[in-house]
């Protein structure tokens, strides 16, 4: 098929945590036969911090806001499959009507990357325009969210809905050498934002300051005017080809979810299968659903407070935590690969398409 998607960027991870997805998802749908148009807005300086990497899979497209959408809907529906991903970052509300209204010419599906913040966001203005657009669309993907995401796009209207988790990609993310420039107790890559501050004051910097002896890398961008223990070292952001040296380095590794996403449970993140890759020991923070993707204390380390994460640095020496890593590795390449991702994006696709206006009239005329 020839596909075409509207996403925030994939050719750039800054300000842009969807970046590791899309490539992951894109890539082997590629592999799968399929010719992909990906089209980003030029916004936000990503096309200033473009990542390293080839990113030849897809057929990258950078347009103008607002000044180009009608040309890239011309485009789009041209082709087999239109894309419209949540939080492209500008002219979202645009582009969901408009890609909702193309899907009486060619499939169209919402993909979700965030489905909690929607959600959230449409049970709490009675107005928004996206209520409207949702049964509209041939049917709606996301990452993420499980029975409460399905549920909450079911009852507006959904005509078909499917969870696409993040995955692993061996070739992306893989066990390296350790950068003694980065070599620390506990690492963490994350954004500062709203709704994950707190929760990173309340798991990494207070057990920095449980744990003054260790040592804490914290990197991502936002955080140059925070308060910070002394023995935490911000080194701004880092692209997405240094996160196996990073993830590589560190003694343990932590993951923390937005409180939407944590909330919400079943939305595993990018950041936990990169680090799966890498063969590294991880903390996670606890949500519902985290059972499904690894087994706690075995394959992943879950963690409920700062006291949690200290006990555990003192729990667990090297040998032992090669081992939770080795397994974490393990259980991703066999359950969570996004060649498995992709299988079933396509069998999502047909299946939603089955019952697309134009095919159930082919069927009828038949």
């Amino acid at each position: 098929m020839n596909i075409f998607v509207f996403g925030s960027s994939i050719v750039s991870s800054y300000w842009n945590g969807a970046a590791t997805y899309y490539r992951g998802i894109y890539k082997y749908l590629a592999k799968r036969g399929h010719e992909i148009t990906f089209a980003e807005p030029d916004a936000y300086g990503r096309q200033e911090h473009r990542d390293a990497g080839d990113f030849s899979f897809v057929n990258s497209v950078v347009y103008q806001p607002s000044e180009d959408i009608e040309l890239m809907m011309g485009v789009a529906r041209k082709q087999d499959l239109i894309i419209k991903h949540s939080g492209v970052g500008v002219d979202d509300e645009l582009l969901e009507r408009l890609v909702a209204e193309a899907a009486s010419e060619a499939p169209a599906f919402f993909w979700d990357v965030d489905s909690p913040a929607t959600l959230g966001r449409i049970r709490a203005n009675e107005a928004d325009p996206f209520r409207n657009d949702i049964p509209r669309y041939t049917g709606v993907l996301s990452y993420g969210g499980g029975p409460a995401s399905r549920d909450g796009y079911l009852s507006f209207g959904a005509r078909a809905y499917y969870s696409i988790y993040n995955g692993l990609d061996p070739d992306t993310h893989h066990p390296v050498e350790a950068d003694p420039a980065l070599q620390c107790d506990v690492a963490f890559l994350g954004n500062r934002l709203p709704d994950r501050e707190k929760r990173v004051e309340e798991l990494f910097l207070k057990a920095a300051e449980l744990a003054p002896e260790k040592t804490f890398l914290l990197g991502g961008e936002g955080w140059g005017d925070k308060p910070m223990p002394r023995n935490v070292r911000w080194i701004g952001h880092v692209p997405t080809g240094d996160h196996n040296r990073v993830n590589s380095s560190a003694g343990m590794v932590m993951n923390i979810n937005r409180e939407s996403m944590a909330s919400f449970g079943f939305s595993p993140p990018t950041r936990i299968f990169e680090v799966s890759g890498a063969g590294a020991c991880m903390l996670c923070d606890d949500w519902p659903g985290i059972e499904d993707c690894f087994e706690p204390g075995k394959e992943i380390l879950v963690i409920r407070t700062a006291a949690d994460v200290v006990e555990a640095l003192h729990k667990y020496g090297a040998e032992e935590r090669a081992a939770i890593g080795r397994r974490f590795r393990e259980r991703a390449l066999r359950d969570h690969t996004y060649a498995q991702r992709a299988e079933q994006a396509e069998a999502a696709f047909l299946e939603a398409m089955l019952h697309h206006p134009a095919a159930e009239e082919e069927t009828t005329h038949a």
